[in-house]
């Protein structure tokens, strides 16, 4: 593994024709979102908050898998009855872009490159899209109520390799947990960790503003990028 930083050949980063983005932790900050949003629904059984440890797990594995692992097995079916008349708007004002994540994907979508979110998130992806500004940038959205097997196993990488007709190889995706890590080396692309050494990736993403400045090296693009938010 290799950080990206400014003294780094950029070569390093070149190859690339798409790029697959997981959404929590990597497109938005959504830690505290999603501790408020399982506490809820701990509170409404008469459960204490989650543990430091469920709440990492809640944080990268989908909703369901979630509500196995922090409520009994008799609660599931009332949980999964309360979660479909739970507004979700709720949850809203706890996430958060990511810093110079929509300066990057403006830059890569006006460079040609294909981009496309694969995620753990199951009914909620629109709303956050929306919510953060960046419903026009991914074509697919791939949840996990799109495809039979969500991540960690490679169908979701699969699909969205297949709409774009382009080769593995030449993918990257960008992923913040081992769950991320487990599903790019499933499906053959390239994995890039973003804030996290200690998965085992390709390259370490520090912030997006570094990474989008070496890879308008890598791709030959030195102007920068006036007007646009981060």
């Amino acid at each position: 593994m290799f950080l990206v930083n400014d003294l780094m050949h950029p070569g390093i980063l070149a190859g690339a024709e798409g790029f697959i983005f997981d959404c929590d932790g990597v497109l938005i900050d959504s830690l505290a979102a999603n501790i408020w949003y399982y506490n809820h629904f701990r509170a409404r059984f008469g459960l204490p908050p989650m543990s430091l440890e469920e709440e990492h797990f809640t944080h990268t594995r989908n909703t369901f898998d979630s509500f196995r692992r922090i409520l009994p097995p008799e609660l599931y079916d009332e949980a999964m009855r309360l979660r479909r008349e739970f507004d979700y708007r709720l949850v809203m004002p706890h996430v958060r872009r990511e810093p110079g994540v929509r300066r990057l994907l403006s830059w890569m979508r006006r460079q040609g490159f294909h981009l496309a979110v694969n995620t753990s998130r199951a009914d909620t992806m629109d709303l956050v899209l929306g919510h953060t500004d960046l419903t026009d940038f991914f074509r697919p959205v791939v949840t996990a109520l799109t495809v039979s097997r969500p991540k960690p196993a490679p169908d979701g990488v699969l699909r969205i390799l297949s709409d774009w007709n382009c080769p593995r190889e030449r993918a990257v995706f960008i992923g913040d947990s081992v769950v991320d890590e487990r599903t790019a080396k499933a499906a053959g692309v390239r994995f890039w960790s973003y804030r996290d050494e200690s998965l085992d990736a390709e390259a370490c993403i520090p912030d997006y503003f570094t990474l989008l400045r070496c890879l308008r090296r890598a791709y030959g693009s030195p102007r920068a990028d006036v007007g646009l938010d981060s």
